[in-house]
């Protein structure tokens, strides 16, 4: 464990542990970070799918993000889930606040990997105009970059235009991440300063449920570590492929995100 250095994640519940707070948590611990939370959504789901949300009242989410930040030396954060425009002003109200600015990675998570939608339509707006501009990283999937862009993205000449495009609309870096896309899992970390290209071979036979929510909270633990942004989007690209690699044997013919491959278990 990293002597004073927290992370936090300000995101969803999973009953299901591979996604969400769960799979930050885990994340963080396997990193060697604390790991600090704000909880926005309780949810009832499996790897099938989702079926029930329950949203924290924005005061609630807001009380826990005011009492972590003041009781804890957090040194990077995270959003994932969000749910609802107001839970994001909430939470946009707090960290806009914050001097220096805290490194911050936002996954916008827009759907599970199942299908299931996991944000209220008004609250991606307000993700956009609120939370986005606080950001160090944003880590669009495929479909949550097309949604963003309103075109469709297929090869990966298209997925490095669309990643120029995002980072001069919104002003800040974005990994492009192209798992969606044929062939080796390929990822850009589009900069101001131009494309990073990240390769890595595909691991076929794992459920992906919790693999944006996993790699953002790496790349925020790097963050935290004092890494550099592509020292951070590295490690937690790595990171995930091992986990993958390594997989969980859940139950017969289902293998999943084993986070702590890296401590002999």
């Amino acid at each position: 464990m990293l002597e004073n250095t927290v992370a936090l994640t300000i995101a969803g519940s999973d009953s299901g542990g591979g996604a969400g707070i769960q799979a930050d948590l885990k994340t963080f611990s396997a990193l060697g970070i604390y790991g600090a939370s704000v909880i926005c959504a309780v949810t009832g789901q499996n790897l099938e799918g989702v079926s029930r949300i329950q949203a924290i009242a924005p005061e609630v989410v807001e009380a826990q993000l005011t009492r972590v930040l003041s009781g804890f030396p957090v040194r990077a954060a995270k959003t994932g889930m969000l749910f609802s425009a107001a839970i994001i002003h909430a939470v946009a109200d707090v960290l806009a606040a914050v001097s220096p600015p805290l490194p911050l990675v936002i996954d916008p998570v827009f759907a599970a990997t199942s299908g299931s939608r996991l944000i209220e339509e008004d609250a991606i707006q307000a993700l956009q105009g609120r939370l986005f501009p606080l950001a160090t990283l944003i880590t669009p999937n495929l479909p949550e970059a097309e949604y963003l862009l309103g075109e469709p993205i297929g090869t990966p000449e298209e997925l490095e235009r669309a990643g120029k495009r995002l980072v001069d609309r919104f002003g800040v870096s974005v990994l492009m991440k192209g798992g969606h896309l044929p062939g080796e899992a390929l990822d850009l970390l589009c900069t101001p300063a131009g494309p990073v290209v990240l390769r890595a071979p595909r691991v076929e036979g794992v459920n992906t449920h919790g693999s944006g929510c996993t790699l953002s909270a790496a790349i925020a633990a790097g963050l935290a570590a004092g890494l550099s942004l592509e020292g951070a989007v590295r490690q937690g690209k790595d990171y995930l492929h091992r986990a993958m690699e390594r997989s969980h044997p859940l139950r017969p013919g289902t293998r999943v995100i084993h986070h702590f491959w890296n401590a002999g278990v």
